[in-house]
């Protein structure tokens, strides 16, 4: 499953980033890595950006980028 499919109010964990390296390495700075528990907060009204709390901060990102984080 993809970041960008998860649900309000869930929690996953992320299993791998496949973005390309830039993007990767900029997802991986904010916090986004591999085995990190990510609750989806909110979700913007007409769908972007969503909201994320990661490692006790709140962090919003597209769902374009959030569709290249695999999570379970």
């Amino acid at each position: 499953m993809k970041l960008n499919e998860v649900k309000v109010g869930e929690r996953v964990t992320i299993k791998n980033i496949s973005a390309q390296a830039p993007m990767k390495k900029k997802l991986m700075d904010m916090g986004l890595i591999k085995n990190t528990e990510v609750l989806v907060r909110k979700v913007a009204p007409l769908g972007d950006p969503m909201e994320l709390s990661v490692r006790g901060y709140e962090l919003s990102i597209r769902k374009a980028d959030a569709a290249q984080i695999e999570v379970v």
